[in-house]
């Protein structure tokens, strides 16, 4: 072959014929006709049509030979596709080349999956991972990845920042998920962990002063199976000194609309904040997706004087009842209707009450315990109008607004009420900064034990902690985190008076977190930041079912990989130096 630079297959366009190419990559199809044989040549930038003509009889015995996957090279002349022939379905789809060379690179074995067709069994996908990444679908979630991630890393540049990596060997954190537990050879019966986050280790470069952090970080979390999460995930950390809360939301706001745009999408800037209050009474949801309507109406103060024993009962005690006015669906069958009420025990309540509005008005089993005026009330607070069905769940505030949200989102679901065309960004803050835990009977940080309480709710912090609120953001789409942030304590004595809330004791909170204490007596500077999920923001712009499909090598959902046998057994003689013995 003449020593010519090679070109991508995806490439060629009709400006390109005459030329002289050469090509390498993987037989796609290939297929005899007309006495001609065609081959559709892959690589990662695109399909091209190859041409084998019989009267290069040496070239034309070598390309009977090829199968799909197999790797070659060749070289030939570009040219235009005969009338009649043109593929508008390819970007290459208006040429062909005409093959003069071709080499076998190697062969391949029939692949157990098809690269060109869809692929449901996903355990096959990742046992054979690196044949599904041929895949065109996967290898743009893969590029647009890559993309993503050059622009966040060219927009922080540009707005002062500096990429700092983190250890990946810390020590064990005493909140939330469990930690994946590194033991040390040389300090026997000691273990590193692997990092949840690096939260404390941004924040000391704060105190350090470096004042714009970021850093596209590895992280770990030994969570229970749960779907479509990874033990192992990447998120977007930064942080920033001498900031506010409005600060950090204006420089995220204006990061998203530059990626919002490697998609074509766009989203009204500055974004919609919710209150967590505020999401919770209108959607039932901390995560509210505002896609749709079917919101929450508080119906408590109408129905405490019923005759209906559930609702009175409910509000007597100190709960409360909310209803959805759900369209059109006055209809529902009684299966449809049982079907509710289950769903709504499966999420937590106890049941679930309905009232449908027809023609002649309301129809339900529990119309007789209300009177015509309170049943007038009810549906003119909720909106109700013929045709539409309400529902209710009586119980605590708190269940009432999560299985309301949980019915909410199936509802509009099952009604296809959700335009799936639509992006709906929004930032809900005002979290509440802790939250009781009524198995441990103690409170517990709602984000972490770092975040800083809002200033007006200081004095609630020994005397009604579950009242302050914290200085938290939460950036969400389509019903969807992408993450979270805060503004962070920054003085010794709030943070000791933070654990001291989560029942952290003085020398617990010295043995754990004695470093960062201290580093808070070195004037450590007011300072926040933000975590986006970079595998969850990708599968959204992807548009893909999974965060298993943008990610290269990821897990399943035991944590296990299926390519390499990960986790597997060790040898005695390495369990030996780590000064460990395996219990069966």
């Amino acid at each position: 072959m003449q020593s010519i630079k090679r070109t991508g297959a995806g490439e060629l366009r009709a400006t390109d014929a005459g030329k002289t190419v050469k090509l390498m990559g993987w037989v796609h199809r290939r297929r005899d006709h007309g006495g001609l044989i065609f081959i559709d040549l892959r690589d990662r930038s695109g399909l091209v049509q190859l041409v084998v003509d019989p009267q290069l009889e040496e070239i034309f015995l070598l390309a009977e030979k090829l199968r799909s996957e197999f790797v070659i090279s060749i070289q030939g002349q570009v040219r235009i596709r005969p009338e009649g022939t043109v593929n508008l379905k390819l970007k290459t789809g208006e040429v062909e080349v005409l093959v003069e060379s071709l080499e076998i690179l190697n062969e391949s074995k029939t692949p157990p999956i098809q690269l060109d067709a869809e692929q449901s069994d996903e355990n096959l996908r990742l046992r054979y991972r690196y044949l599904d990444l041929r895949r065109q679908p996967m290898q743009e979630n893969i590029i647009l990845r890559h993309r993503v991630v050059k622009l966040i890393r060219d927009f922080l540049d540009t707005e002062g920042f500096l990429e700092i990596e983190s250890p990946m060997l810390t020590r064990s954190t005493p909140e939330g998920a469990r930690d994946y537990l590194v033991p040390s050879r040389v300090h026997p019966g000691e273990f590193y962990a692997l990092p949840q986050s690096p939260q404390l280790f941004k924040q000391l470069l704060m105190v350090s002063g470096m004042e714009k952090y970021f850093q596209i970080a590895r992280c770990f979390r030994d969570e229970d199976l749960r779907a479509d999460r990874q033990p192992e995930f990447t998120q977007v950390d930064i942080e920033l000194s001498f900031v506010e809360q409005d600060d950090i939301l204006a420089l995220m706001e204006k990061l998203m609309v530059q990626i919002l745009q490697l998609v074509g999408r766009k989203a009204q800037m500055p974004l919609p904040r919710l209150t967590y209050s505020e999401a919770m009474e209108r959607f039932g949801s901390d995560r509210p997706d505002l896609r749709f309507g079917l919101e929450l109406c508080n119906v408590t103060e109408l129905v405490a004087d019923s005759q209906f024993g559930v609702f009175a009962k409910t509000v007597a005690s100190g709960g409360q009842v909310r209803g959805i006015c759900v369209p059109e669906a006055s209809s529902f069958t009684r299966r449809q209707l049982d079907d509710l009420v289950a769903t709504a025990q499966e999420f937590g309540a106890k049941g679930l009450a309905w009232i449908a509005l027809d023609e002649d008005g309301f129809r339900s089993p529990i119309t007789k315990f209300f009177n015509p005026e309170q049943l007038e009330a009810i549906g003119e607070r909720m909106g109700g109008k013929t045709g539409d069905l309400l529902i209710f769940v009586a119980d605590k505030p708190q269940v009432t607004m999560e299985v309301l949200g949980r019915l909410r989102l199936e509802l509009g679901k099952s009604l296809n009420l959700i335009d799936k065309d639509r992006w709906e960004l929004l930032w809900v803050v005002d979290f509440p900064l802790l939250q009781y835990d009524e198995e441990e009977k103690r409170y517990q940080a709602v984000h972490h034990p770092f975040t800083s309480p809002r200033p007006e709710d200081l004095e609630l912090l020994e005397t009604d902690p579950g009242q302050v609120r914290a200085q938290a953001y939460d950036l969400v789409l389509n019903g969807i985190e992408l993450g979270g942030g805060s503004i962070r304590i920054h003085r010794r004595e709030l943070q000791e008076r933070m654990f001291s809330a989560l029942n952290i004791s003085p020398s617990e909170a010295e043995e754990k977190f004695g470093f960062l204490l201290e580093a808070f007596s070195y004037g450590a500077p007011p300072h926040g930041g933000i975590a986006l999920g970079l595998d969850r923001l990708i599968m959204l712009l992807a548009a893909a079912p999974s965060i298993r499909d943008v990610i290269a090598f990821p897990k399943t959902q035991s944590a296990s990989c299926l390519l390499t046998g990960a986790p597997s057994s060790v040898d005695a003689r390495q369990l030996r130096e780590l000064h460990l013995n395996i219990k069966e």
